[in-house]
């Protein structure tokens, strides 16, 4: 018996190789494909929310504009009060000025004065009218009236109206219609003499003078619409 070295013409072994079975790898299984109706109807409603929403941030509110009933930016004032109640009181209408206005997107204010009689016996009525644009002026206004000192309510002119007598020194009446707000008031005035003392002037007696005053503010509400 021959051993494996003895082989004839044999050489030993350097190094054995151990054959092993090499598998490939795996593929990736490929990912399962959605439902087209699915994915299109998922998106849409994702779509729909997103825009949706972007709408609901970005459209501008509209601000809410209160109702001016008719009342109209003026720039006469002057003219529109014809107070023809007072100057069947006071006598001949005279000399008019614009007081202090104010246009402003919110608030709109003038105001003016008014001459009335000749010669001692002059006297002014001041007139003004505020047109509020954006707030409601109802709540102030009682508080107002009460702050001049107007205690008397006015029936049938605008909402509210409110007079302060002051007897036979003349008045005020302050209206409030909607958003605008009249105030018209007379009182006896005085004049300087040359030695610097104040002087009465020779005016009627201004008692009852409500009467008139709301003649004027009811024919000047009418005005200020046209």
């Amino acid at each position: 018996m021959i051993s494996e070295p003895e082989l004839e013409g044999g050489a030993p072994f350097e190094s054995v190789e151990v054959l092993t079975e090499e598998r490939a790898p795996r593929a990736p299984r490929p990912p399962r494909a959605r439902r087209p109706w699915l994915w299109a109807l998922g998106g849409a409603a994702v779509a729909s929310a997103v825009w949706g929403a972007g709408l609901y941030a970005y459209e501008p509110r509209a601000e809410a504009t209160p109702d001016l009933g008719g009342y109209k930016t003026v720039r006469d004032l002057c003219e529109r009060a014809e107070l023809k109640g007072m100057a069947a009181v006071l006598g001949k209408r005279g000399v008019a000025g614009d007081g202090p206005e104010m246009d402003d997107p919110a608030l709109e204010q003038r105001s003016c004065s008014v001459n009335f009689g000749e010669g001692d016996r002059e006297q002014t009525v001041n007139v003004s009218y505020t047109l509020h644009r954006a707030t409601d002026p109802g709540p102030e206004f009682a508080a107002l009236a009460r702050y001049f000192e107007l205690t008397e309510p006015i029936g049938g002119v605008g909402e509210r109206a409110f007079f302060g007598d002051r007897g036979e020194d003349g008045g005020m009446l302050r209206v409030l219609d909607g958003q605008a707000v009249l105030e018209i008031e007379v009182s006896r005035t005085y004049y300087e003499s040359e030695d610097g003392e104040l002087v009465e002037r020779g005016a009627p007696d201004l008692s009852g003078v409500d009467v008139p005053l709301t003649q004027d503010a009811l024919a000047l509400m009418a005005a200020l619409k046209k």
